[in-house]
């Protein structure tokens, strides 16, 4: 399980994103966030974005899928969320 955790600043969203893993205790989340996104919740190996401390965007590696919450300008973040994943999954 990767520890790591990436906090950086768009400059749509002035407060930090972080970008962390996600844990068998964000499925209730990630279940909103899929509802939100009016998707099936994405499983196996996630990695999630967060602004303000709550999920605006997860990336399922295994099933290459994205959620994302439809009212947040989240093209930028899902595009990076995914290229940190990938760089994470490697290490």
């Amino acid at each position: 399980m990767y520890g790591a955790r990436l906090s950086f600043r768009l400059a749509a969203m002035t407060t930090p994103i972080t970008f962390r893993q996600g844990k068998e205790s964000d499925a209730p989340v990630l279940r909103r966030l899929a509802e939100l996104d009016s998707a099936r919740p994405i499983a196996g190996e996630v990695f999630m974005a967060e602004h303000k401390g709550r999920a605006i965007a997860a990336v399922s590696v295994a099933e290459h899928r994205v959620i994302a919450d439809p009212f947040e300008h989240t093209a930028e973040v899902v595009d990076l969320l995914w290229h940190w994943a990938l760089q994470a999954r490697a290490a």
